[in-house]
């Protein structure tokens, strides 16, 4: 009968932590089971704990985060919009 007890508390305690996981996720502060991380975002972490052991590198992560803002203050068309207007656009 104790086995069967903390069998059943133990199957509560994971079903209240899975509760607390998902609500977790719900505002945002972890990903659990309904949304996955970007794979991106992810070696953009590494960089910067990289970062932390090799100087070097730092400079590597600063250049990473000013290219996409270099390129929206010089006004730029996405590489594919150029591209796709110089052949006609694929509309006829």
């Amino acid at each position: 009968m104790r086995v069967f007890v903390l069998l059943a508390g133990a199957a509560l305690l994971l079903v209240v932590l899975d509760r607390l996981a998902l609500a977790a996720e719900r505002r945002g502060w972890i990903y659990y089971r309904a949304r996955k991380a970007n794979p991106a975002s992810l070696g953009s972490a590494m960089l910067e704990v990289q970062s932390l052991l090799e100087p070097g590198v730092r400079e590597v992560v600063e250049a990473r985060s000013e290219a996409p803002a270099e390129a929206e203050a010089k006004g730029d068309p996405p590489v594919g919009a150029a591209a796709g207007r110089a052949e006609g656009g694929g509309r006829e």
